[in-house]
């Protein structure tokens, strides 16, 4: 099966990249906290999808030198097939190069214990957040 999408927990130092999504009544997870990026376009890579949609969304390039750990997961209803989760790191000055897009409502900086703590982060990406801190020895927050 091949995959349909893109998104990445995008860390600025110690903190994570999140944006609001629009709280817009059909909207999958509307007024919830999401990470950057997005569906799959024509042929793209799962690399290339993520750094299209983190760019659009949040001006920032992100490098394959940046990404730090990557995996596939099968995503459930309402947007079935195979969806890929990155972890990328820049430094806490890329913040002042952020230029938001036009969409969600905002953006801003959270600790990674508040995303996943936070009852209006959306729950798969918090899993997925688990994961990767697991996967890297980090899963005491």
């Amino acid at each position: 099966m091949e995959f349909n999408g893109a998104k990445v927990a995008l860390f600025l130092g110690d903190r994570l990249a999140v944006i609001l999504r629009e709280d817009i009544a059909g909207l999958p997870f509307a007024g919830h906290w999401d990470f950057p990026g997005g569906g799959r376009e024509g042929d793209e890579t799962p690399f290339a999808c993520m750094a299209r949609e983190c760019f659009e969304e949040l001006g920032l390039h992100v490098a394959a030198r940046h990404v730090v750990w990557s995996r596939s997961f099968v995503r459930d209803a309402p947007a079935q097939g195979i969806a890929w989760f990155f972890v990328a790191h820049l430094p806490a000055t890329a913040a002042r190069d952020v230029v938001f897009g036009d969409e969600g409502e905002r953006w801003t900086l959270m600790r990674p214990e508040t995303f996943l703590a936070h009852p209006r982060a959306i729950p798969a990406f918090q899993t997925r957040l688990r994961i990767y801190l697991k996967d890297a020895g980090q899963d005491n927050l």
